[in-house]
């Protein structure tokens, strides 16, 4: 369990209007250097009376009390630290940028037993859980937190673990896809074909694929399935090649989709490469010319650009794509903040707000479900860099 200490800086205000709370206010213990060795006891000289110390109470510290208490559960150790330190370094700075000095956020390291971490965050006195980030974790945590009357923000994409008071902020593949294939659609392509990697997120995509194309009008010609490597991705491909197509969507990895240009273009030189939000966590992709003119939907980097940069001033290290999450989830926190008296229930019914949220990712919303919706951006790989085609919407309209 840490609890940080920072200095307040100017932040990223453009992206929160309105926000009139002050930076985050931590307490530094003191621990007192030996004295010598005592000596010969002598009588004191008889004076005024000492006022008696004042006695430790239980529970929390009294300036405390007009705080927000939020707990951040995260792993801060072993294989997955350092997303969970850059998503404890993402809650830090956006309590700074918004000068949020009512809300006090703790982590708890999940690395050991996301359960454990979970009943000292509800012992503490947690009226929020942020996090965790693994969907196995979100299991652990959720029926713990709803006996409490605690919501959990997790950091999770698996849509399984939304509802009864558990909420997904992660980049779920179903909108992503949903998104590029209504862009391809409108830009005139009728015929798709797939491309799916064996696993949980393959089979995922290929449900949201067929889901969205039928959707969006159009048809899909041919879906494949394959084990990851070279000559799996070649076989997949050859079969694909048996139906006409205009599009195919690679629900891979950017790495994962470069592997398939070589027998793709063999077989079609025009068709066009689609991708998953996956390929957004991936800094290299606008270098990677073997996707040009490849389009994927994901999160807009309008923001993230200037948030990196002031991450990597202040923490010296580059931040995890995914550490917006935790920026974000301040954020949300920090609004609803404003009718929320320290001390009583998180009101949880402010979470369906159809007007949605803003974040460094651009706007989003929960859904009945439990799921982030989010307003995702086209974007094309374009001689080395990436462009976006289509614009993220700014809200949702009220729709």
């Amino acid at each position: 369990m840490t609890e940080a200490a920072v200095k307040p800086q100017r932040g990223i205000v453009a992206l929160i209007r309105g926000a009139v709370v002050a930076g985050a206010i931590l307490v530094a213990a003191c621990v007192p250097r030996p004295g010598p060795p005592p000596g010969p006891v002598r009588p004191e000289p008889v004076g005024p009376t000492r006022p008696a110390p004042t006695p430790v109470r239980p529970g929390l510290p009294e300036g405390d009390l007009e705080r927000h208490r939020v707990a951040l559960l995260v792993p801060m150790s072993g294989t997955n630290a350092g997303i969970g330190r850059s998503l404890a370094n993402a809650t830090q700075l956006a309590i700074l940028d918004t000068k949020a000095d009512n809300i006090r956020i703790t982590t708890y390291d999940t690395a050991m037993g996301a359960a454990a971490a979970a009943n000292r965050a509800l012992a503490d006195g947690n009226k929020l859980i942020l996090g965790p980030l693994l969907s196995e974790d979100v299991r652990a945590v959720a029926p713990l937190a709803r006996r409490a009357n605690v919501p959990v923000l997790s950091f999770s994409n698996d849509t399984n673990v939304a509802g009864n008071g558990a909420y997904v902020m992660g980049y779920t593949p179903a909108q992503s896809i949903e998104r590029v294939v209504d862009y391809a659609r409108r830009t005139g392509v009728t015929e798709f074909a797939g491309l799916m990697p064996t696993g949980l997120y393959g089979d995922r995509a290929s449900t949201a694929f067929l889901r969205a194309v039928e959707n969006a009008g159009g048809k899909v010609t041919a879906l494949e399935t394959y084990n990851r490597g070279p000559a799996a991705m070649n076989a997949a491909v050859a079969k694909i090649a048996r139906s006409p197509f205009q599009a195919v969507l690679i629900a891979d990895s950017a790495n994962g989709a470069v592997t398939a240009i070589p027998a793709l273009r063999r077989t079609s030189e025009t068709a066009r490469v689609l991708g998953t939000e996956l390929w957004n966590s991936d800094s290299g992709i606008g270098g990677m010319t073997q996707l040009n003119g490849a389009w994927f939907a994901s999160v807009s980097d309008t923001y993230y650009r200037q948030y990196a940069a002031k991450y990597r001033a202040r923490f010296s290290a580059a931040p995890y794509r995914l550490s917006t999450l935790g920026y974000d989830a301040v954020l949300l926190t920090v609004r609803i903040a404003r009718d929320w008296r320290p001390g009583t229930d998180f009101p949880a019914s402010r979470l369906s707000d159809r007007d949605g949220f803003a974040g460094l990712d651009g706007a989003f919303r929960f859904g009945r479900d439990g799921v982030a919706e989010r307003a995702l951006e086209v974007q094309e790989i374009r001689g080395g860099t990436t462009v976006t085609v289509s614009p993220a919407p700014q809200g949702f309209g009220g729709r």
